[in-house]
């Protein structure tokens, strides 16, 4: 995927937060050591003559390496009447160069087991790769290629183009709230500055643009001065260089200055508040918009702090106060979005169901308002950074990631020590600092607000209109007179990429088991390298056991297990957890739950203490209960009009009916409100056991101190075990579903059918034929669905293999009238790959896709405590770890042939569409007159039929 900056949008599994009365329970004081501190950034720095600055972070603990090449060029620098240019551009920079063919960035990563992506920011747009390390030298190669000689031709910019177009509806317009935040937000922030316009831009301003506009862009903006490379993980320094000043140092530095935006944004004096009404909008929303001093501000490390108490966890103030305490919203948030120049901090709630926006909006505008009159706690204060440290040192925890932070810094900040000094500066912030800044920053007459309604509440008013001002000043793109035509080289004159090296073998973590005298087994991996530890307790509680009629059983009861237990409160809970810097969550999944919390090695002690009590002595208060009921019923309201989500919802119903996967894992409007707290006492009790349960631990522990800990916190828990009846129902006929969500802006389709279990035989082999079919840029419905015909912004498919037979699905998004046009590409591409083997080099690739992620997940500490956790989950051999890479390449292609036949046969599947119905039901009817129409307001989710 090419991604643009994300907003956070509402989910379906909201975690509410309770309070109860009864005596908090002591946490023990962490053992006395020094406290533990985020390393700086250990990098080396120089520029060539040409100006590209270099940048190395060496870390020899990875078998990978990250390449990271950030241009000095984001949507704020986009031509006037062209908004949406530089994220197009994005898109454009992995087609065809002089020596590399369109697509061929993707073959040097992805198909060698790494990935790449980049986004677009409004200040700069960044390329980044993490690859084997032994393929450094052909992704330097690559990228000093697209840096000098970018081949564009009216064929891939016209396909480019409609991509981007499809990407814009699926963020933007099919999203509940996606207006809000990708187009509204920057809108209303800005009356001057060209950070107005909506860096995804619009279907008009792309249609304006044209391919001599492309190649002065690129001449104009992708220059090596204008350019940082940095380059993080496993290499030799002495070869770096060597590299770097051969692919790059040849790049000529044009002999013109680099247009810069100068304009200023004036200070905002008076309030601004506009109301619109959006289709397809499910709970009214508020947003409001103040103004930041830049990035490199004395004055942002305190507003990183005030952000921190607002809205850092469950135990901050707008979760506080505006979700558990008053009920009045379903979700509360902020946005810190620092910039180069004016940046603008975003606060907006999704009301929850029944509630005003305009209550909502002053209970925003209250919470502001404290910040303004009153210093915050010494409490507060310390738990904010605690939060910020643990979020630095675990955005470290990768060379991916190490290098993302060093980037950033150099070019938002002008200063590659940026984020080191100003995680110095916040520690060194007072309460009188937060207050200073928030009354400096946060006044009622500097925001501006937007109230987001849907249509169905106008009753005949007329929003307001909301797009860029007039007053933005944007400057036109003016084409250097030097711009040079890049055409492909013949095969003969093409210079060939670089061969890889000898390869680096990944370090692969172990994992040691012991169990209590209680039946609970104790799994831990010690990972040094960081002080980090994430610990996890899996039991056997997930979704397939909930009761008839009762979906999201099993999901409520998880939820609740960190909102009180016998003696504390959810408050407690969470101010116990987030006070340490740590966080905690409890969800559920089809065959298991899990009660997670990660937290600095020095707060292991009291933070496990807090795991335990979770996960043995939940309280299931009534009203906490109730809490959990109708926030998730607000994220549900929300899901059913996403066109995607609700594809992907009818059609699980569709593959299974009645049997225990079929149902909404969270539950549905009609089941969740008959879930009593019998039911949920019940559930627990089931399989909340000892001898059922595992705790997983991992991170900077000695194994020995990991299960004194474990024995010391759940070694008396007394088993109490059940008999649970299970159930069984017929797999359905498949059937085709049209689900009509009128003035949906996208069609989400899904074709789907019955899977294998995680022990199947063939497990291995269906893995390697999914990923064949669409996992992947690469894969083949995302080459026929996106890269040939632009129909999506990116199309998949998954073999979800659990205890007993899961799901295999295939699905995407397109415009509405492309609908039938991709349901009959995705069976063809499902049939075809039982039909014929897969080439040795394209299985070969699809592989080392498996193998690469595998590698990146258990180079974190959570990704492996959550790796041990599915396999716990799912009844497999913990030694897995060990075991999956070679399962993996051992695949043949008669194997996969063979599992393609036998799980990706379309003729087996049910196929779902959820979009405008009447802008592609009768070409869709055509090939399929048995097609079922159901309107969206008439869907029952709790019936095997879904009527």
């Amino acid at each position: 995927m090419r991604l643009t900056r994300t907003a956070l949008f509402l989910g379906a599994a909201l975690l509410p937060f309770s309070v109860q009365a009864q005596q908090a329970a002591p946490v023990p004081a962490a053992q006395k050591q020094e406290q533990i501190a985020v390393a700086p950034l250990d990098f080396t720095e120089r520029t060539l003559p040409n100006g590209l600055k270099v940048y190395a972070i060496r870390d020899t603990s990875t078998a990978n390496v990250s390449v990271q090449v950030w241009y000095d060029v984001g949507s704020k620098d986009d031509p006037a009447g062209k908004s949406g240019f530089a994220h197009m551009f994005e898109h454009l920079m992995f087609k065809g160069t002089r020596n590399l063919v369109d697509e061929q960035m993707d073959r040097l990563t992805e198909d060698v087991g790494g990935y790449n992506n980049a986004s677009t920011n409004a200040d700069y747009t960044n390329y980044y790769e993490v690859v084997p390390a032994n393929h450094l030298e052909r992704l330097l190669f690559a990228e000093a290629d697209r840096m000098a000689s970018l081949v564009v031709d009216e064929k891939v910019f016209a396909s480019e183009r409609d991509v981007v177009k499809e990407e814009l509806r699926s963020r933007v317009l099919a999203q509940p709230y996606g207006k809000l935040f990708y187009v509204y937000f920057p809108n209303i922030s800005y009356s001057v500055h060209p950070y107005a316009r909506p860096g995804i831009g619009s279907i008009e301003d792309l249609d304006a643009a044209n391919i001599d506009d492309i190649r002065a862009f690129h001449a104009t903006y992708y220059r090596p001065d204008n350019a940082v490379l940095v380059v993080a993980g496993n290499f030799d320094p002495a070869q770096l260089d060597k590299w770097v000043d051969k692919y790059f140092a040849p790049i000529a530095k044009p002999n013109r200055p680099i247009p810069r935006v100068t304009v200023s944004e004036p200070a905002r004096t008076t309030a601004v508040r506009q109301t619109v009404y959006e289709p397809n909008t499910p709970l009214p929303a508020v947003l409001l918009s103040y103004q930041l001093p830049p990035d490199n501000h004395p004055d942002l490390p305190a507003l990183t702090v005030l952000d921190g108490i607002l809205s850092g966890g469950e135990n901050s103030r707008l979760y506080r106060n505006l979700v558990y305490r008053d009920q009045l919203v379903a979700q509360a948030d902020t946005f810190l979005d620092s910039r180069q120049s004016t940046g603008a901090y975003a606060m907006y709630a999704i009301l929850a169901g029944g509630k005003s926006a305009q209550d909502g909006e002053a209970a925003m505008r209250r919470e502001i308002a404290a910040l303004r009159d009153t210093p915050v706690s010494d409490a507060e204060l310390a738990e904010a950074k605690n939060e910020i440290l643990t979020s630095a040192l675990r955005s470290r925890e990768t060379a991916e990631g190490k290098a993302s932070t060093l980037a950033a810094s150099i070019i938002i900040d002008r200063d590659p020590r940026h984020s080191d000094r100003q995680l110095a500066e916040i520690a060194r912030v007072t309460a009188a600092d937060v207050q200073r800044v928030a009354r400096n920053y946060l006044g009622d007459n500097q925001s501006a607000a937007i109230i987001y309604l849907p249509d169905a509440m106008a009753q005949g008013a007329k929003g307001d209109s909301v797009g860029v001002a007039s007053t933005v000043k944007v400057a036109p793109l003016v084409a250097p007179k030097d711009i040079v035509i890049h055409t492909a080289a013949s095969e003969a004159e093409r210079i060939a990429v670089p061969a890889p090296a000898a390869p680096v073998s990944p370090i692969i973590p172990v994992a040691n088991e012991t169990r209590l005298a209680n039946g609970i087994r104790v799994i831990v991996v010690e990972k040094r390298d960081l002080p980090i530890v994430t610990a996890t307790v899996v039991a056997p509680a997930g979704g397939a056991s909930d009761p008839q009629g009762k979906a999201g059983t099993a999901a409520l009861t998880a939820e609740l297990l960190t909102k009180g237990t016998a003696t504390r409160s959810a408050e407690q809970i969470a101010q116990q957890i987030e006070s340490l810097g740590g966080s905690i969550g409890a969800g559920a999944d089809w065959d298991a739950a899990f009660a997670t919390v990660t937290v600095k090695a020095d707060q292991v002690e009291p933070a496990l203490t807090v795991l335990a009590d979770v996960a043995r002595n939940p309280a299931f208060a009534q009203e906490e209960l109730e809490r959990a009921r109708k926030q998730t019923l607000d994220g549900v309201t929300v899901q059913l009009k996403d066109p995607a989500a609700l594809a992907g919802i009818v059609a699980n119903r569709a593959v299974f009916g009645a049997a225990p996967y079929g149902h909404m894992l969270s539950g549905n409007p009609t089941s969740l409100p008959k879930i009593s707290r019998s039911d949920i006492a019940d559930a627990y009790g089931d399989a909340w056991q000892p001898d059922k349960a595992a705790l997983v631990i991992v991170g900077d522990i000695a194994q020995k101190d990991a299960v004194e800990q474990a024995k010391k916190l759940f070694g008396d828990w007394k088993a109490d075990t059940r008999i649970r009846a299970a159930t069984a129902a017929a797999t359905p006929s498949p059937r085709v579903i049209v689900v009509d969500l009128p003035e949906a802006g996208q069609a989400g389709v899904v074709v789907a059918r019955p899977g294998i279990a995680r022990d199947d035989k063939d497990f291995y082999a269906a893995q390697v034929a999914n990923a064949t079919l669409g996992v992947g840029f690469t894969s083949r419905l995302n080459r026929e669905i996106r890269i040939k015909r632009g129909l999506a912004y990116g199309a998949g498919s998954s073999v979800d293999a659990r205890r007993a037979p899961g799901i295999v699905t295939a699905s995407t998004q397109t415009k509405n009238p492309s609908a039938p046009e991709v349901v009959a590409l995705i069976a063809a591409e499902m049939k075809a790959l039982g039909a014929a083997p897969v080439p040795e080099t394209e299985l070969d690739s699809r592989k080392a896709v498996l193998v690469g992620s595998f590698g990146r997940r258990i180079e974190r500490t959570d990704g492996i405590a959550g790796a041990l956790a599915d396999y716990v989950a799912d009844g497999v051999p913990l030694d897995t770890l060990q075991t999956y890479i070679p399962a993996i390449q051992g695949v043949d292609p008669a194997a996969v042939q063979a599992a393609a036949k036998k799980v990706l046969d379309p003729s087996s599947a049910s196929i779902v569409v959820v979009g405008d119905s009447k802008q592609f039901v009768d070409a869709l009817r055509k090939t399929y007159p048995q097609l079922e129409v159901i309107p969206a307001s008439a869907l029952n989710l709790d019936s095997a039929t879904l009527k």
